[in-house]
């Protein structure tokens, strides 16, 4: 039997990493292991890559990001590329999500600094104002700014590396500021650093750069990671080994086994890297959603059909959904068209029209009145609802309690899926009701508005029934 230590695996599962042949990785190396921390051999990997340099001297990779999951040092790198930095005349600025987080790198760059023999006042000069922690280099021109990520922080400023730590929640505002900051430089670098995003994520910027990369998408940027594929067994030790490359170095098996796994998607994400593709903000999911797909229902020769109409706030369009009850007392709905409103309501009121129409609720200010007013002019008999605002308010807490109880169904409509497995809870009224909002920037969410309010009518529309006759 061997007594070899056991250890995780010193290479990413998934990488893009361009070509070279000289890299100043073992510069950063060299200095850090000048101190009481020694760098691992996965580290020491990591940083020849991302420090690689092209035939000008400039860096081969002017970004680089690579997601670890929790506790392995993955934001040593970082430390180790701002030392380096701060010796080599570089303007380096350091952000992270949480101020806690830009405190402790600064202090570790100290120590650091320390540990390798040099000293303050002599070698370097050192701000310690919480938020505004700077290291000046004095024997150069290179310095260091430790900032907590905001919407407008680092506008005016100018630098060479920017480094971004938890990068899983960093987000479009804040790239918006923040790109710009080494674009003046002659040789620029940004890194990325953090675990593959949950549910409680802000970031979107860190997810859409691995996917870029990893799909060919961009030009002078690499990627590492270490993780699953797909949703693994949380109790496979293997797999522990396989997504730490810490394990076994200064991440235990015992304290690995001690974590709580319950939760097995989470543990995924956090614990063996997973990366899901679906939208875990959503307050439907995808899997919820595919949970309620049904064969479309053949209707009986007096069908009690009902529409739910939503005229969309934020797009000029008007979405239309049919809603009908299964025999197993079940609600089945399906999107029948959502359409701008340039076309018109003409298309709208020829369905309103069908002899099997038993309700119709009809929510949006912009045309709610003006679709009613005409289904009068129509001769259409059976009046449309127009929902208040506490109407509305119990028509999605309806249609959301019927999808955690399945007491809904859905044909398998693309566009209905897309933006149901893609929003998100929106406030409505000041008692702590909601509504729905898209993830997806610039979706349309009225076509799953008008599926609750399909739902609701149908839901709560009495059923009509025929007066018993009693004969002698």
């Amino acid at each position: 039997m061997s007594d070899e230590k056991r250890i995780g695996r010193q290479f990413p599962t998934r990488s893009v990493v361009l070509p070279y042949e000289e890299t100043k990785g073992g510069e950063a190396v060299a200095f850090y292991d000048q101190s009481k921390h020694k760098s691992m051999e996965w580290q020491r990997a990591m940083i020849y890559d991302i420090m690689a340099v092209d035939e000008d001297g400039l860096w081969r990779h002017i970004k680089f990001g690579w997601s670890i999951p929790r506790r392995n040092g993955k934001s040593e790198l970082l430390i180790m590329r701002a030392d380096h930095g701060l010796k080599h005349d570089e303007r380096v600025l350091y952000t992270a999500h949480r101020t806690s987080t830009a405190t402790a790198s600064f202090q570790k760059v100290l120590r650091l600094l320390s540990e390798q023999g040099f000293t303050e006042n002599d070698d370097y000069k050192v701000n310690r104002s919480k938020g505004q922690e700077h290291i000046e280099w004095l024997r150069g021109s290179g310095y260091v700014n430790f900032r907590t990520r905001t919407n407008t922080g680092g506008l005016g400023e100018g630098y060479d590396v920017l480094l971004i730590d938890e990068a899983q929640e960093y987000t479009a505002d804040q790239e918006t500021a923040l790109q710009y900051v080494v674009t003046d430089s002659p040789n620029p670098q940004t890194l990325l650093c953090g675990t593959p995003t949950t549910a409680v994520s802000a970031g979107t910027v860190f997810k859409n750069y691995r996917r870029d990369v990893l799909s060919g998408n961009t030009q002078d940027c690499g990627w590492a990671e270490w993780g699953v594929p797909k949703q693994s067994d949380v109790e496979d030790v293997d797999l522990w080994y396989e997504c730490n490359p810490s394990l076994g170095l200064i991440l235990t098996e015992r304290s690995v086994r001690g974590e709580n796994r319950r939760d097995a998607l989470d543990y995924n994400i956090q614990r063996l890297g997973l990366w899901v593709e679906y939208n875990l903000k959503s307050a439907i999911s995808r899997e919820e959603w595919r949970g309620l797909i049904a064969e479309r229902p053949q209707l009986s020769s007096e069908p009690r059909i009902f529409f739910g109409i939503k005229f969309a706030k934020s797009l000029p369009n008007v979405s239309l959904v049919a809603a009908v009850e299964l025999p197993d007392g079940n609600i089945f709905v399906e999107g029948i068209d959502c359409r701008p409103m340039r076309d018109g309501i003409d298309w709208l009121l020829q369905y309103l029209k069908n002899p099997h129409l038993r309700g119709v609720a009809i929510d949006g200010a912009s045309g709610q009145t003006m679709l009613k007013e005409a289904m009068k002019d129509e001769g259409i008999k059976h009046k449309p609802l127009l929902p208040k605002v506490a109407e509305v308010i119990e028509a999605n807490s309806m249609f959301e309690l019927a999808i955690s109880k399945q007491t809904i169904r859905h044909s398998d409509q693309p566009a209905l899926e897309q933006i149901a497995a893609n929003c998100e809870h929106r406030a409505i009224g000041t008692n702590g009701g909601f509504g729905y909002s898209s993830i997806l920037e610039g979706a349309d969410v009225s076509l799953l508005d008008a599926a609750v309010l399909a739902y609701w009518i149908c839901a709560t529309t009495k059923t009509e029934r025929k007066k018993q006759r009693i004969s002698c």
